[in-house]
């Protein structure tokens, strides 16, 4: 486990395995963790090798939960890159899972220094309407902040099931609460559109049963759709060889 301070008070932490560079860095989903999702997928054959940094976003895992952070994409992905700028990290290969996606999204398009190429694992790309017991993050935004805190997350938690609750369990509440709002509203322009518009390699990984809405868009703006077989939403968890196969095969260089 390895440790930057972003702020005073404040540090993001990850798990580094050493390797040759470019750096890969891996960005978990909403409620969830890095290294739990990603460690068997950075140590397949395939993969290894590389200097991988299995990083937790502010609020979840194991990074600090300061309960006065926006919680926002952007402030995720502005945080983010301060951890990257302090560790001395540049033009990294971003792999970024469900809100992890949304969050690599707007940091290639905020930061387009730190980002050398994109691996999104069924990601957020779409604003969404919140729903209340629906599943994820429109379930989670359909809460006022205040009831989300005093109950909904006890529901939420008892409803998500043992695998995504082993790490949920860790978020701070008012973290995974704001992130689920913002990532449900979305950015402006939508993180679609910032994805059509970045001029880097891009690399859209779905499971094979249930592709993107929009590919034809997507393909055409030079986004490679990877579909991966015998998987759902988890691709990294539900067939690690496959979605190794899908990222060492992949166009990332530039």
């Amino acid at each position: 486990m390895r440790a930057v301070e972003i702020r005073p008070g404040v540090r993001i932490r990850w798990v580094e395995v050493p390797g040759a560079t470019p750096a890969r860095v891996y960005l978990h989903g909403l409620g969830a963790s890095s290294a739990p999702y990603y460690a068997e997928a950075v140590a397949h054959p395939l993969l290894a090798g590389r200097r991988s940094l299995m990083m937790d976003m502010l609020g979840f895992g194991i990074s600090d939960r300061p309960a006065g952070f926006a919680y926002s994409l952007e402030g995720h992905a502005d945080a983010l890159a301060v951890a990257l700028a302090k560790i001395g990290l540049r033009r990294c290969e971003i792999i970024g899972h469900s809100m992890g996606g949304a969050v690599a999204i707007v940091l290639a398009a905020r930061h387009p220094e730190m980002v050398r190429s994109l691996v999104l694992v069924d990601p957020h790309i779409d604003p969404h309407t919140p729903s209340l017991g629906a599943p994820g993050s429109r379930g989670i935004a359909a809460y006022g902040e205040a009831d989300f805190l005093s109950h909904g997350f006890d529901r939420v938690l008892r409803d998500v099931g043992p695998h995504w609750a082993a790490t949920m369990r860790m978020a701070g509440r008012e973290a995974l609460y704001r992130s689920a709002v913002d990532l449900v509203r979305g950015t402006s322009p939508t993180m679609r559109k910032l994805l059509l518009e970045l001029e880097i390699p891009r690399v859209f990984l779905h499971p094979e049963d249930a592709p993107p809405s929009g590919g034809r868009e997507l393909a055409a703006s030079g986004v490679q759709l990877v579909s991966v077989p015998n998987t759902g939403h988890n691709i990294m968890i539900d067939n690690v060889e496959g979605f190794a196969r899908a990222v060492a095969q992949q166009r990332l260089s530039v």
